[in-house]
């Protein structure tokens, strides 16, 4: 059977949302936001959830550590919900359409965007919020999850920096480097994150899919190994079962070009969710128009491809090199 909007049935939702509600007031005058400072020399690290509504794993883990109490041990340490307004807006009757309120808040992170004052959204407004905080920022992890249900990867941008922070994390085993979207830039790419001659850095972690308790464990995990990384934390201060078995080697795939849908008339050619990959060029992955879609080179991967928001000029799968 084919993947397409018609056939692919709505994944369970086997997690409790949280309440965000006792975290409204932030610590510091940005409502959802939470910075500790250790008075030790140190970097200053965020951990961001929800700049996607609908995506709850990230949520889960934030709130986690501000129910532990969670403080560094050295440098800053920011916790933040960065999309609540979509998130309180979820709807387990249509869960995808919670993603955002007016536009995507992770397609908005230029100085040009944010500084256009003629430009207004509900996105553009939290975005204008976070970015003070995000300017001091030194390495951010920003959770994430996917519409289907695919081995859990980092996205750590085009830059060999990003790529070396992926390895040294650990895990997830699947790191895909790329240069964004053409819509708009992610927070990941933001100011230095985004700069080779900056030494701020910045991974996006994609957990797995959205409403899988397996999402939840993979951002447990992720944010403690970063937290470890950085020296933020000790590893007494983490729930023991937060650490899971890391891979045995990680694989980078390099993004080389997105496949767009040019109108509705959009198939693939089999039940793919990610990570597929063919081990020579020419394989038909799908049809455009009636017409075949083809892997350009050997080891192609396919990137979180997804059918689920289907319409003229989407991407619908990102084509990547497999590199090791």
């Amino acid at each position: 059977m084919t993947m397409d909007t018609a056939t692919r049935s709505a994944y369970p939702i086997d997690v409790a949302f949280p309440d965000l509600r006792p975290y409204a007031a932030g610590n510091g005058g940005i409502p959802y936001l939470y910075t500790y400072d250790s008075g030790v020399p140190g970097p200053h690290v965020m951990v961001n959830a929800l700049t996607h509504g609908n995506e709850v794993c990230g949520a889960i883990a934030v709130a986690d550590l501000l129910g532990l109490g969670i403080r560094p041990r050295r440098g800053r340490l920011t916790l933040a919900f960065a999309n609540v307004e979509a998130y309180l807006r979820f709807d387990p009757a249509h869960p995808d359409a919670s993603r955002f309120v007016d536009q995507d808040l992770n397609r908005v992170w230029t100085a040009a965007i944010l500084d256009d004052a003629a430009r207004d959204s509900s996105e553009l407004r939290r975005a204008r919020q976070l970015r003070p905080v995000l300017d001091t920022v030194d390495f951010l992890l920003d959770l994430h999850s996917m519409h289907e249900r695919c081995a859990p990867l980092s996205v750590c941008g085009p830059l060999d920096k990003g790529i070396a922070l992926a390895r040294r994390l650990g895990t997830p085993a699947w790191i895909v480097s790329d240069e964004g979207h053409p819509e708009g830039r992610r927070m990941r790419d933001y100011a230095g994150f985004g700069d080779p001659d900056s030494e701020k850095n910045a991974l996006l972690v994609e957990c797995g899919q959205h409403w899988e308790a397996g999402a939840v464990d993979v951002a447990r995990d992720v944010t403690g190994r970063f937290l470890l990384l950085h020296g933020v934390v000790e590893p007494s201060d983490l729930p023991a079962a937060w650490l899971q078995p890391q891979p045995a080697a990680t694989r980078v795939v390099r993004v080389t070009e997105p496949v767009v849908a040019s109108s509705m008339d959009f198939r693939f050619a089999a039940d793919y969710t990610g990570l597929e990959t063919f081990r020579d060029a020419g394989a038909v992955i799908g049809w455009r128009d009636g017409e075949p879609v083809t892997t350009p080179y050997p080891d192609c991967v396919l990137v979180m491809p997804s059918l689920r928001q289907l319409r003229p000029g989407v991407t619908v799968v990102r084509l990547g090199k497999l590199l090791d």
